[in-house]
C-alpha cells in the first residue's frame, strides 16, 4: 500500500516541453480532470493556457475512480506517476449478491490498474497545471460561447465579464454550454438506472487492493479501498423506473440504498451500515457529440462534454486523459492550420470513443441477471476463470492496450 503526499511529484512537468504552440491563446473551460489534463498538455506544447471554473475552488466531493493502463499511459506523458496518488490495483473479483466468490482477474503490475480517490488525481493535475505557469479562474460561470472573428472566440460569464482566446477548448462536462455552441441542445435518455455513492471510513492497510463486484438481481454494488486502504469507495447501481436527477452531487437517505441491496450479504452489510451520506445519481445515454470542433479551428470539445459515458467499463477519466493529450499532441503537430488538426483529433478520438461509449451500454445489465439466468451465468463465468483466466479481461485489450501518446 502507498501513503500518499498530498501532491504528487512532477515528473518534467514544471514547464513547456516544447515550443510548437507558443503563439496560441487557449482558453480551457472546466477544471475537471478533462480541463486540467487538457491545460496540462496544451502547455507543454508552448500554449498560453488559461483554465476557467465555475465553483470558488477547484476540489472534487469524495469519490473514487480507476485508472486503467491506457489512462495512466496519458498521465505519464503528462509527467505525473499514478502510483505517487493512486492504489496499483490486483485484482477484480465477481461475486454473487451473497458474497461468494465467483472469479477473479488478477490484473498486471505493468503498466497499472490504479484505485484513486477523484480528489487526488484533481490535485495533481492541478498542481501540475500550476507548475507548468498556466493560470486558474475560479467563479467564472460561462453562459454563452460567442462567435468573434477569425482571430478567436469570446466567452460571457454569468457576471458579464468577457474572456477571448485564439482556442476553446470546451471540457465542461456533461451540461456544456460549448457542446450546445457546436451542435445544439440534445435529449439524454434515462436508462431506467439509478447510481448510489458514498465514501466510508476503510480497513486500513489491511484492505487488498482489490475492486469487488456483487452481482444481484437487478442491480450490483461495486468497492474499492483508496488512500491505501484509509477509505472506501462504493458505487451502487440500481434498475428502477423512478427517475433520479442526472449529476452527481445530490444528495439522499442512506437508508435508501440500504434497503435496496438489504439482501446482499458478505461485506457489504457493514460497509452500507458505515454510509452517512450518500449521493444519488440517475444514469442516462447520450449520444457521442456530432461535431468536436468548429469549421474556423477555434472551438473544441473533450471529455464528457464530447462522449458522456456510463459508468461500466470505468472510462470516463481514462478517455478524458487521452483525448487531452491527442488534441494538444494534434495541434502542436499542425501550428499553422488549426482547422486541419481539430479535424484529425476527432477523426483520431470518435471512432475510439464511440466504441467504447457503445461497450458501456451493453455492459449496464450485465451484473444484473435474474434466476435462473444468473446461476447459469455465474457458472459460465466461474469455469472460464478456472480454464481461461486471462479471457475476461483480455475482452477489454482493445481499451486498456491503447496508447494513446504513440498516436501522434
Amino acid at each position: 500500500m502507498s501513503s500518499f503526499p498530498h501532491q504528487a511529484t512532477l515528473r518534467g512537468a514544471a514547464g513547456p516541453s516544447g515550443t510548437a504552440l507558443s503563439g496560441l491563446s487557449a482558453l480551457v473551460l472546466g477544471a475537471g480532470v478533462a480541463g486540467l489534463a487538457a491545460g496540462c498538455a496544451l502547455r507543454r506544447h508552448g500554449a498560453d493556457v488559461a483554465v476557467l471554473e465555475q465553483a470558488p475552488e477547484i476540489a472534487e466531493v469524495g469519490a473514487g475512480l480507476q485508472i486503467s493502463p491506457n489512462g495512466a499511459r496519458a498521465l505519464r506523458a503528462l509527467g505525473l506517476e499514478p502510483a505517487e496518488f493512486a492504489d496499483r490495483a490486483q485484482a477484480v473479483e465477481l461475486r454473487s449478491a451473497a458474497g461468494r466468490l465467483v472469479t477473479r482477474m488478477d490484473l498486471p503490475a505493468t503498466p497499472g490498474f490504479y484505485l484513486c480517490h477523484r480528489a487526488d488525481l484533481i490535485a495533481a493535475l492541478e498542481g501540475a497545471l500550476r507548475g507548468a505557469g498556466a493560470r486558474v479562474q475560479l467563479l467564472q460561470r460561462v453562459t454563452a460561447v460567442l462567435p468573434v472573428s477569425n482571430a478567436g472566440v469570446a466567452l460571457q460569464t454569468a457576471t458579464g465579464a468577457g474572456h477571448e482566446a485564439r482556442l476553446l477548448v470546451g471540457a465542461d462536462g456533461l451540461h456544456s454550454v460549448t457542446r450546445v455552441y457546436l451542435n445544439g441542445a440534445g435529449a439524454p435518455a434515462f436508462t431506467g438506472q439509478v447510481a448510489w455513492r458514498a465514501v466510508i471510513p476503510g480497513e486500513g492497510v489491511q484492505a487488498a487492493p482489490v475492486a469487488q463486484v456483487f452481482m444481484g438481481p437487478g442491480r450490483h454494488l461495486v468497492s474499492y479501498p483508496m488512500r491505501g486502504g484509509a477509505l472506501r469507495n462504493i458505487v451502487a447501481v440500481e434498475e428502477r423506473s423512478a427517475w433520479a436527477d442526472e449529476g452527481w452531487n445530490h444528495a439522499d437517505d442512506p437508508a435508501a440504498m440500504r434497503r435496496a441491496f438489504a439482501g446482499f450479504g458478505g461485506p457489504v452489510p457493514g460497509w452500507l451500515d458505515a454510509a452517512q451520506e450518500v449521493m444519488l445519481w440517475g444514469l442516462f445515454r447520450h449520444a457521442v457529440a456530432p461535431r468536436w470542433h468548429d469549421n474556423k479551428g477555434q472551438v473544441a470539445l473533450l471529455g464528457d462534454a464530447a462522449h458522456p459515458t456510463l459508468p461500466f467499463l470505468a472510462q470516463g477519466a481514462n478517455m478524458a486523459l487521452e483525448d487531452a493529450w491527442v488534441l494538444a499532441a494534434c495541434l502542436a503537430a499542425q501550428p499553422d492550420d488549426a482547422t486541419a488538426a481539430l479535424a484529425r483529433y476527432q477523426a483520431l478520438r470518435a471512432p475510439r470513443c464511440a466504441a467504447i461509449v457503445a461497450a458501456a451500454n451493453r455492459n449496464a445489465r450485465a451484473y444484473h441477471l435474474r434466476p435462473p439466468l444468473d446461476v447459469i451465468g455465474h457458472a459460465v463465468l466461474r469455469v472460464a476463470g478456472r480454464v481461461m483466466p486471462g479471457m475476461a479481461l483480455g475482452r477489454f485489450a482493445w481499451v486498456h492496450g491503447y496508447d494513446a501518446t504513440a498516436l501522434v
